[in-house]
């Protein structure tokens, strides 16, 4: 730039120093007037590249130093993120072992109540459910029942009645509890008990043998006439059952 100056100020003075017609009527002087704004041209153009290199330079400075801070941010991260791997290993090693203790925890639960969970039952060609205790109760009165304990197997019946009164055990309980009252010699009552148990299931496949069973009360309690009927409807009623067929043979040997 100032080479340049420099430059201008001779042509100037040599401008200045010599008149126009003197200056243009020499040939040498007017083509070394020409060769001066060449070379100021030049001059020129060499500044503003050389203007033009150093704004580059501090550009490729600037980017230098853009690169570093990016390089450093680069680091950060990848420790960051070296970290957070780390920390989400160890989740999903803790969730796959608290997900391990549920599982064991919900098997143990699940063991434990299912004992206590309705059980699927079948009882004289019917299917129901029933609860653990309702299960407990019946089949503790059919014991009483076997081992001939006819007063408490009774009591037994009647309570389980009494506080499962919509069971499906409810027939079958109804038929014992007549039989229990038959080997009490409680007659009328075991009668009156067939009977309930007959109107409340005429289908079950233990009619019949309730049936005899309210005969062979009547027999026993000298009611012979009511005990002929009785026989009688047994055998028109359910003509093909073992009921039937032993209420021909009592039949036969009343007359």
């Amino acid at each position: 730039m100032r080479l340049a100056l420099r430059t201008l100020a001779l042509t100037a003075a040599l401008a200045a120093a010599f008149p126009a017609q003197a200056l243009f009527a020499d040939d040498e002087a007017r083509k070394a007037i020409i060769e001066l704004r060449n070379r100021v041209q030049q001059l020129e153009e060499a500044n503003k590249k050389l203007a033009s290199q150093q704004d580059v330079a501090e550009q490729l400075t600037q980017l230098r130093r853009s690169l570093a801070e990016l390089a450093n941010q680069n680091e950060q991260l990848r420790a960051e993120l070296a970290r957070l791997r780390g920390g989400n290993e160890q989740l999903t090693k803790d969730f796959s072992d608290t997900q391990r203790r549920l599982a064991d925890q919900l098997a143990g639960f699940d063991s434990r109540l299912k004992p206590l969970e309705p059980q699927a039952v079948q009882l004289d060609g019917k299917s129901f459910k029933v609860e653990v205790e309702e299960q407990r109760q019946y089949e503790a009165a059919m014991g009483l029942l076997r081992r001939g304990e006819f007063d408490t197997a009774a009591a037994a019946y009647q309570a389980f009645l009494k506080r499962f009164s919509a069971s499906g055990y409810g027939d079958a309980v109804r038929f014992w509890l007549g039989n229990a009252q038959y080997g009490q010699r409680q007659y009328k009552e075991a009668i009156a008990t067939f009977r309930a148990f007959v109107d409340a299931a005429p289908t079950h496949p233990r009619v019949p043998e309730a049936l005899l069973a309210m005969a062979n009360c009547q027999i026993e309690a000298k009611d012979l006439k009511l005990a002929r009927r009785s026989l009688e409807a047994l055998i028109k009623a359910h003509p093909g059952s073992e009921a039937a067929q032993a209420a021909k043979e009592r039949l036969a040997a009343l007359k």
